[in-house]
């Protein structure tokens, strides 16, 4: 799970925000333009070549949930904007 305090060493607890993603996996369609858009948050998974939050921000190991740190917000959302089936959900 990612970790706050490695990526914004000495930044108080209280001011950390991060953005919530989920992805309805089965709904996707490996259309790969979440991972090639923003890869530091998602990938392909091997296993069945659907989307999934990448390991270092998946919530409790799940591929469908993650949180990431404010700075990757506009990537998020660039991803959940030009995904063509509309399964990648944005919560800031």
């Amino acid at each position: 799970m990612f970790n706050m305090e490695e990526h914004h060493p000495g930044v108080p607890e209280e001011v950390w925000s991060v953005v919530r993603v989920t992805i309805d996996r089965p709904g996707c369609t490996s259309c790969e333009s979440c991972w090639t858009l923003c890869p530091d948050v998602f990938e392909e998974d091997p296993n069945d070549g659907l989307s999934s939050i990448t390991e270092q921000y998946r919530v409790d190991g799940n591929p469908a949930e993650g949180e990431v740190p404010d700075d990757l917000a506009d990537c998020v959302l660039e991803a959940a904007d030009a995904c063509p089936v509309a399964v990648i959900i944005v919560e800031e």
